[in-house]
């Protein structure tokens, strides 16, 4: 049975209640100012985090921009565009290239990239170089090799537009489409523009593959996504009843991946060793170790090649072969980017791309600016690769 309750008004006099106000707020302008001090001691009692209280920021100053922009703007303020604007902006004012707030575009195509996903396009690698948007290499078998593009050539034009000026990123937006549609793709080589019409074809994109020359097997790995360890697994299982006594591992170009891929291929030649550490500010240290009884490679003659488009897991890789003696390295110190980015999801299928850790090698050598310094340098030209010489793999096949 329920008990009722009387309930009874509570009469405060008027001079009472201001004297708790000036309190109240006495109290509240003490906490205020030392906010950040008493959720550092207390926090762990009330439930608040030391991480909640550093995030704490005062946005007063971005609303009065809005504001202002609301009541003075000559035209409409489209709100879900300057949110998306604010988030780019805020991430961009960090300075670090590799930290990227991605909208839901971007981050699918981001997606698409790291698995191979490319779906119709012209089979051709692009990289910032000199200033301007470069091919890096074009891919067997696709449109861009057969229709003459070559490494080096400046991309100026795409269907008449000019991109020359726009990232590589952008530019490949604008090349890709439907498969079996034109595209004209303008380039600069030796000064003069050059123009080529080519029908989009889907793009046949391994992440590695495996070509033989005598006993040598030449291993090459354009990216480290899901499959790249099982597929190189796979050729190594192949080595010795072809035998094969050398293996050159080929990681020009190669802009990176997974960490994981990367680990699954040194795994083929270290045998529960470190390979890389990651130091952090905010998250813990860590070590990353090799598998255990997978090394078949262990003791077979290695050589790796690199180039200035080595980047990032494929340093990983190189830097620890080079540590242990397990590889001799040739060609041109490696691009220099060690550092760590967290991919967090984001509301609306959006993601945040954020640099959380900087990379070093077993001997705690620094990747991140630095790059690898190859055991042999050796350069390959742009008019190398456009006469088909290759002196990098010439040498490593000497060895």
């Amino acid at each position: 049975m329920s008990k009722k309750v009387e309930w009874k008004e509570k009469k405060t006099s008027l001079g009472s209640a201001i004297i708790m106000s000036v309190v109240m707020a006495v109290v509240g302008w003490i906490v205020g100012i030392n906010w950040s001090q008493i959720a550092r001691e207390w926090g762990p009692y009330l439930g608040i985090s030391d991480d909640n209280a550093s995030s704490s920021m005062d946005w007063s100053a971005l609303n009065e921009v809005y504001n202002k922009l609301a009541s003075t703007y000559n035209g409409d303020v489209p709100t879900d565009e300057i949110i998306e604007g604010a988030k780019k902006g805020l991430v961009a004012s960090l300075g670090d290239v590799y930290t990227v707030y991605m909208d839901k575009e971007e981050a699918a195509d981001f997606y698409d990239d790291l698995h191979g996903n490319v779906g119709s396009g012209i089979g051709v690698e692009m990289g910032l170089r000199d200033g301007y948007v470069r091919v890096l290499r074009t891919l067997p078998d696709n449109p861009a090799r057969k229709a003459g593009m070559l490494a080096g050539d400046i991309i100026y034009k795409v269907n008449d537009e000019e991109v020359y000026a726009m990232s590589a990123d952008e530019i490949s937006k604008k090349i890709r489409g439907e498969a079996g549609t034109e595209v004209k793709v303008s380039v600069v080589r030796d000064g003069e523009e050059k123009t080529f019409t080519m029908k989009r074809e889907t793009i046949n994109n391994v992440s590695a593959y495996v070509d033989y020359d005598g006993k040598t097997a030449i291993v090459t790995v354009t990216r480290f996504d899901d499959n790249t360890g099982t597929m190189v697994q796979g050729f190594a299982n192949e080595f010795e009843k072809k035998g094969v006594k050398k293996v050159i591992l080929d990681l020009r170009n190669n802009g990176g991946g997974y960490v994981s891929a990367a680990r699954d291929l040194l795994s083929l030649w270290l045998d529960n060793e470190d390979i890389l550490i990651q130091k952090s500010k905010h998250l813990k240290n860590e070590t990353t170790t090799s598998a255990s009884g997978k090394a078949i490679l262990k003791d077979m003659k290695t050589v790796v090649l690199v180039n200035k488009s080595t980047a990032s897991a494929s340093e990983i890789v190189a830097g620890a072969l080079q540590d242990y003696n397990k590889a001799k390295i040739v060609g041109e110190t490696t691009y220099g980017k060690g550092v760590v980015q967290n991919l967090y999801e984001l509301s609306g299928n959006t993601v945040l791309k954020v640099t959380t850790a900087e990379w070093y090698t077993p001997k705690d050598r620094s990747i991140n600016k630095t790059g690898i310094t190859p055991d042999i340098e050796v350069e390959r030209s742009y008019e190398d690769i456009n006469a088909m010489r290759d002196p990098q793999m010439d040498k490593a096949k000497s060895l």
